[in-house]
């Protein structure tokens, strides 16, 4: 079956909004889909590096429900050709308010995988939270896992600890730093005490390793760890109008394997693009797509700006960073990015930026701009808004992305959209995204499969080439 659909040329003057206006062809191609896990229990995928670096196995964790990680216990993987599964970590003394696990991502190059923890003192009067979490290391030749940040919520303070709870975790290209989006505890108890005055705004953050951060009289609540972390956006509580001032930073991704050629020719090795909340000229609240240049000695500090913050202020970001905003789209008829929850998405050589917005339809399309700035261009052209998190294949020329309830293939240069799997009910539609294996050569997604009246959320594979 194959339909074809013109759009016409819509070009905005001041908000740098490109539409192509080239054919745009839509086909339906059955793909084999295969059914990897079986347990009678959830197989919960990360939204990116699912994938071992030699392709052999998926990492997963084994909730059921999406916002089940409070009570969740284990994080599995299963060998992609055989369906053998194996068991990577169990929490000790789990129960409904913690510790939890959740969202596993594989390191890009060893045998490794990084996953949100719960604090380990977790109980009904001290409950995981989002700012009572960590990042939990497990090597596959140990019994153990490790702290991947350190924190400590009391003074002494230190610089390169946190003070709350970090998550959606993400390797750099090298695998040398990771990502993540964090919340301050010591913000979330201000504001419970102010009344709002003060606020716990989510923020972003970097770990580099670069040297193990020791934190004095270790225990639950304050630890030691591997990675000297800090935070790599600036919010406030109270955002100027019209200005690049940001009250949220969330959903982070690295630009590229390696960095991006900035306008003046040189290379940025490290840098972040994210979600910011702002406020536009009338005080609306919409989100717009920034980017943190990310210095390579994150352990610098700006004068009286200490990087760990102190216990009525929030931590801050190095020396030498640099943050700015790359999309301007208030003017738009849908303005802001919209859509469910989800990441943004880079090109591998770290020229374009991928995330989602509504086209003037009304329809969650995905959009891209470049990483200096510049035109905003239209990617996808679908008949429903994208359902789910969207992914870049390893080439830079594909992407994957659920909608209307089925997986499909997108040619980024061409627009070439092509459905691979036949729609859905809504009970068992594909969910939380399709991850590519590093050869580009398979996509893993989540499905929830019904047995004997219950149903289970299992993981499904489907070869591209």
């Amino acid at each position: 079956m194959l339909v074809e659909i013109k759009h016409g040329i819509l070009l905005y003057a001041g908000i740098s909004l490109l539409y192509s206006g080239c054919s745009r062809k839509i086909e339906t191609t059955a793909m084999k889909e295969i059914q990897l896990t079986n347990g009678k229990y959830g197989h919960t995928l990360n939204a990116t590096q699912v994938f071992s670096p030699d392709d052999q196995w998926i990492v997963y964790d084994t909730r059921n429900v999406d916002t089940g990680i409070i009570s969740t216990s284990t994080v599995e993987r299963v060998q992609v050709e055989t369906g053998k599964v194996d068991t990577v970590y169990t929490t000790e003394n789990q129960t409904n308010f913690g510790p939890g696990v959740g969202a596993v991502a594989y390191h890009p190059h060893q045998d490794k995988v990084i996953f949100i923890h719960g604090l380990l003192n977790c109980n009904e009067q001290q409950p995981y939270g989002f700012a009572r979490r960590f990042g939990a290391i497990a090597d596959f030749n140990e019994s153990s896992i490790r702290h991947a940040e350190a924190r400590t919520i009391n003074e002494p303070l230190v610089a390169g600890a946190l003070r709350g709870g970090t998550h959606a975790h993400t390797w750099s290209g090298d695998g040398e730093w990771i990502s993540f989006t964090y919340n301050d505890y010591r913000m979330e108890t201000l504001e419970k005490s102010t009344q709002g005055a003060v606020k716990d705004l989510r923020t972003i953050g970097v770990m580099a390793h670069v040297k193990k951060v020791i934190v004095a009289n270790e225990d639950a609540e304050n630890f030691s760890g591997e990675y000297f972390t800090v935070v790599s956006a600036t919010v406030t509580e109270n955002p100027a109008p019209g200005s690049d001032e940001i009250e949220r930073a969330f959903d982070e991704c690295w630009i590229g394997n390696d960095g991006y050629i900035k306008s003046d020719g040189t290379h940025q090795k490290r840098a972040i693009a994210f979600q910011g909340n702002i406020r536009d000229a009338a005080g609306s609240l919409i989100t717009e797509v920034f980017i943190s240049d990310v210095p390579d000695d994150i352990t610098q500090t700006e004068s009286a700006k200490p990087l760990e913050g102190t216990l009525t202020t929030r931590p801050n970001v190095p020396k030498g960073l640099m943050q700015r905003r790359i999309t301007y789209t208030a003017d738009r008829k849908h303005p802001g990015l919209q859509g469910l929850r989800f990441r943004l998405r880079t090109s591998p050589d770290g020229k374009e930026v991928y995330f989602i917005m509504k086209d003037d339809q009304g329809i969650v399309q995905v959009f891209s701009v470049p990483t200096v700035g510049g035109l905003i261009k239209q990617i996808t052209f679908l008949d429903s808004s994208i359902q789910a998190q969207f992914n870049v294949s390893p080439d830079g020329k594909q992407m994957s992305v659920i909608a209307d309830n089925s997986i499909w293939h997108i040619e980024i240069a061409g627009g070439k959209a092509t459905r691979l799997t036949e729609r859905s009910n809504d009970e068992t539609a594909p969910i939380g995204g399709a991850v590519w294996s590093h050869d580009g050569k398979t996509l893993a997604y989540n499905r929830y499969v019904e047995e004997g009246g219950d149903r289970f959320l299992q993981i499904m594979i489907m070869k591209m080439k």
